[in-house]
């Protein structure tokens, strides 16, 4: 019998994957699965890599610091795999735009979520609200619940990354023609007068983000995203500038509550909108395993589709594997368009080094209203990073 090391990262996820394993092992007697899931994934993998002790198959959260151990060149390459053909090319270009080792494909995405406005599905139809396309639309849709008494936005600042989702999302239209690759290519020499840059490409969607805290209930500063969740539950805002990750704890409180999710509509134009995607879960092994085989038996059953749509279902994420049935929950159903079509993009925090305090500096400008100040410090800092950084590419 060969055993396998399966590394993963979602805690949450430890009950859902340990019934894969059961059904995986009913289904290949010669095969047992044992699961390691450790809470700081990326600080343990890399642990494990460097001591070459890699685990036989990897999950991992598809960010940034994935990205560079792609750039590595230590995980296996999927390029010739049949499962790799299954899986939705737009979440495979995510992924490719963390990091990619020469033409290799690295990991493959599992599951996905989705970063838009959660809205209370009663209160709009109530007040007569269609959701907005564009974003005159939303901000219309603004100024109708305030005039009606009601409060658009609970915003939850004290915990300062709840920030990054509306930048993320509101960010990812003008980074979306090759932005970060130009910001990688100019390191150091970002700044004002460079081709591009955050003081140049940035400042509509940060003048965009200020415009929508100041839909903010009163005392926004001073709550956390648990209070967010709370008041959202209890019918007391119409939207949270949350992703649909907020739903559970959401749902855990009011299990009747309605609740939809559309994407930022930060442009004139309805076909102009994509909606932002992390991928949650990527699944990857080692480049060199003694137990390649088997491993790649475990991760095409993973991949099957009865198999990740469950897991899927479970977790309140949408499946990679195009043709899989998504969940009925009305949030999933209302974003499974954009994953249909490829409209959806990466989050943008994924692609900024993590030693650039992002989430401090976009609190900072939510609560002075000063983007020229975060914009060019965000800049500063940016060719700071590069100054002291070798790149690595693949070969």
């Amino acid at each position: 019998m060969t055993t396998l090391s399966f590394f993963q990262f979602k805690g949450e996820a430890l009950e859902d994957f340990t019934q894969i394993i059961a059904d995986f092992e009913a289904e290949n007697p010669d095969i047992r699965v044992v699961q390691n899931q450790v809470a700081d994934g990326d600080t343990a993998i890399r642990t494990l890599l460097v001591k070459d002790k890699a685990p036989d198959v990897i999950a991992l959260n598809a960010s940034g610091n994935f990205g560079r151990l792609v750039q590595a060149g230590v995980f296996y390459d999927f390029s010739d795999e049949p499962v790799l053909d299954t899986i939705n090319p737009a979440v495979q270009e995510i992924i490719a735009d963390l990091g990619t080792y020469g033409d290799e494909v690295s990991g493959l995405g599992y599951v996905n979520n989705a970063n838009g406005v959660i809205y209370n599905q009663d209160i709009f139809e109530e007040q007569g609200l269609e959701v907005p396309e564009t974003w005159d639309e939303l901000v219309a849709v603004c100024d109708a619940l305030q005039s009606a008494g009601i409060t658009p936005f609970y915003g939850t600042l004290a915990d300062s990354w709840t920030g990054l989702p509306s930048f993320n999302a509101l960010g990812a239209y003008p980074a979306g023609d090759d932005f970060f690759d130009q910001m990688r290519e100019q390191g150091e020499e970002t700044g004002p007068d460079s081709e591009v840059s955050f003081q140049k490409n940035f400042a509509e969607a940060m003048d965009q983000q200020y415009q929508l805290f100041g839909y903010m209930q009163e005392g926004y500063r001073g709550k956390t995203y648990d209070d967010g969740n709370a008041a959202f539950a209890a019918g007391e805002v119409a939207m949270l500038l949350q992703g649909i990750w907020a739903l559970s704890p959401i749902k855990g409180i009011n299990p009747d509550i309605r609740a939809g999710i559309f994407p930022y509509p930060a442009t004139d134009d309805p076909a102009d909108r994509v909606l932002v995607s992390g991928v949650d879960v990527v699944v990857t092994m080692p480049k060199d395993s003694p137990r390649q085989a088997e491993a790649k038996r475990f991760i095409e059953y993973l991949f099957e589709k009865d198999v990740i749509e469950e897991f899927a279902a479970s977790q309140n994420m949408i499946p990679s594997v195009e043709g899989a049935e998504l969940s009925d929950e009305p949030a999933i159903q209302s974003v499974a368009p954009y994953f249909d079509e490829g409209r959806i993009a990466g989050f943008i925090d994924h692609q900024i080094p993590p030693s650039i305090p992002l989430a401090a500096i976009d609190q900072q400008f939510l609560f002075s209203g000063d983007a020229e100040a975060a914009l060019a410090t965000l800049d500063s800092e940016w060719s700071k990073v590069a100054a002291r950084t070798i790149p690595v590419t693949g070969e």
